[in-house]
């Protein structure tokens, strides 16, 4: 409770006692409260509502509150014939405060979570400890496990009869708690009300939580995560986003880019205007990237502005816009008519958060034709995609085409735990595959020798059993070349995606399953890991 809310209810118990004709104590000015345990037992305090405050051999003052009954004043004055009693109205809040002391609540312990543990072992826990904190404990207890983990993602699932709890680690969902749904409504009560959201609402929602929490064992936790929820045919489902708010780890440095990724990302970033995409599906780093080159580009000569549904990251020295489309659809005209307003500012940079629609692109691609670079994600299944999506648009103005400059595919694969990875012989059918792949790579990338080729399987210890390590990108870098503009500017008959990823191929481009290929050879991945991202 608030200092503020606490000073209300004493002036409100404080003129209610004035009415009843009783005295009043405000028992939050006690600094040291003593304890009378032999007066009455802690049963009795909680079924009579009083507590004795002051006593001595002859006297016993006790507080009661305002809904103490007369019953009850008349039974303790004849309990205690040989003293003077003296009955004072303390506050709801006073009299818990004397409750707890009295009988403390068990001390809760937060295990950390362990995803070496067996499943049932470590569900069952983490269980345990979820039903015995309050809600906001809950919430600040799973998101700050998630982030201990390095889990991207909470999931709160409905269930016929319980709910489940996973959180996503290095890409591959992992078991964490069950709860019944008495406590998940209360879980579910403590986020809508902090991310704003409606527990009864048939529609998907969005919402973002940046709060601290203060632990019932006192520490806190910063709680940032965004919202999306759904209602399925047993309650709503919810999935947490987390964010990392450390400014300094958004750096190029960061990203894992070969010299040559770098070189390409460093070299158009420091062009004066262009559109710069990154595509991917959602939670493979797409963000991250581009804060990351947003973050390199940020001092005190240039004015950055940014329109994001919602903003993730908050950056020092960058002006950020949020946007609130309509249900999170993005399918109407504000997310482009708060560009347009934007470019009016005369910003050097310009960040979208995501190119939702057509709208959206063609503002965008014309600022990047007018002097300002525009960086942008986009949801397409690799580079080419993106551009047969944008073809529409670029249609309407072939001029279009000159103004993008790249548009970097990724996914993210879990990487090899390097003090546990097992070399193996690789068989007929992967060396095949692999071949396939390799053979395939532009003229100007050395191919790796296959011949006797070893591959690496995950290993397991018990502090981590499933033998992965983190997360690195595969990538595919789409530079615009004179190749690439010619199929461009041709008939939509002519132009598919297969057309424009060979021509990028074909301009030097390695692509996001030839960037896998070489990591799974180099025995960064595993080629299972391959196949579960890429398929």
């Amino acid at each position: 409770m608030s200092q503020d809310a606490r000073f209300d209810e004493e002036l409100a118990t404080a003129r209610r006692a004035r009415v009843l004709g009783f005295d009043y104590v405000d028992t939050s000015l006690i600094e040291n409260k003593d304890l009378y345990k032999e007066i009455l037992p802690v049963d009795q305090l909680k079924s009579l509502r009083v507590i004795p405050i002051q006593a001595d051999q002859n006297n016993i003052q006790f507080g009661i509150t305002t809904t103490t009954s007369q019953q009850t004043l008349h039974t303790i004055q004849s309990n205690f014939q040989d003293q003077r009693i003296k009955f004072s109205i303390i506050s709801d809040t006073g009299y818990r405060d004397y409750i707890k002391l009295y009988d403390p609540p068990p001390e809760i312990v937060y295990q950390e979570i362990k995803i070496n543990q067996t499943g049932d072992e470590l569900i069952n826990e983490v269980s345990s400890i979820l039903n015995q904190v309050k809600a906001d404990d809950m919430l600040a207890y799973l998101v700050e496990q998630a982030h201990k983990l390095n889990a991207s993602d909470i999931h709160i699932e409905t269930r016929k009869d319980d709910v489940n709890i996973r959180y996503r680690i290095d890409g591959v969902l992992h078991p964490i708690a069950k709860i019944n749904y008495d406590k998940y409504r209360v879980l579910i009560s403590a986020i809508a009300s902090a991310g704003n959201i409606s527990t009864s609402s048939d529609e998907a929602q969005q919402g973002h939580i940046a709060h601290k929490v203060t632990m019932a064992d006192g520490h806190e936790v910063d709680v940032n995560v965004r919202l999306e929820t759904v209602q399925t045919i047993n309650s709503m489902d919810v999935v947490m986003r987390l964010f990392n708010m450390d400014q300094a780890l958004y750096t190029l440095d960061r990203l894992g880019l070969s010299p040559e990724e770098r070189k390409n990302v460093d070299d158009i970033i420091a062009q004066p205007n262009g559109l710069v995409m990154v595509v991917g599906p959602t939670g493979s780093g797409k963000t991250t990237t581009l804060y990351s080159m947003l973050n390199s580009l940020n001092n005190s000569e240039r004015k950055i502005i940014t329109v994001e549904d919602p903003v993730e990251y908050q950056f020092s020295g960058i002006t950020q816009i949020p946007v609130h489309t309509k249900n999170g659809s993005g399918h109407d005209s504000r997310f482009a008519d708060k560009l347009l307003a934007v470019l009016r500012l005369d910003p050097d940079i310009v960040m979208v958060g995501e190119i939702r629609d057509m709208d959206t692109a063609k503002t965008a691609l014309q600022a990047a034709l007018t002097g300002h670079l525009v960086l942008s994600t986009f949801h397409a299944s690799s580079a080419a995609a993106a551009i047969t999506r944008l073809a529409d648009v670029i249609e309407q103005n072939p001029l279009y085409i000159s103004s993008i400059r790249l548009i970097m595919a990724q996914r993210l694969v879990r990487k090899l735990d390097e003090q546990l990875k097992v070399e193996y012989q690789a068989s007929d059918a992967e060396q095949r595959k692999l071949a396939e792949i390799i053979d395939t790579l532009p003229q100007n990338i050395e191919r790796p020798s296959l011949e006797n080729l070893k591959l690496y399987k995950a290993g397991s210890s018990r502090d981590n059993p499933y033998g992965f390590k983190g997360q690195i990108a595969i990538r595919e870098q789409f530079i615009m070349t004179d190749k690439i503009r010619t199929i461009l500017e041709q008939p939509d008959s002519v132009v598919s995606t297969a057309n424009i990823e060979q021509a990028a191929i074909d301009s030097g481009m390695r692509t996001m399953l030839q960037d896998a290929a070489l990591k799974v050879i180099s025995g960064e991945t595993t080629i299972e890991e391959m196949y579960r991202v890429l398929g």
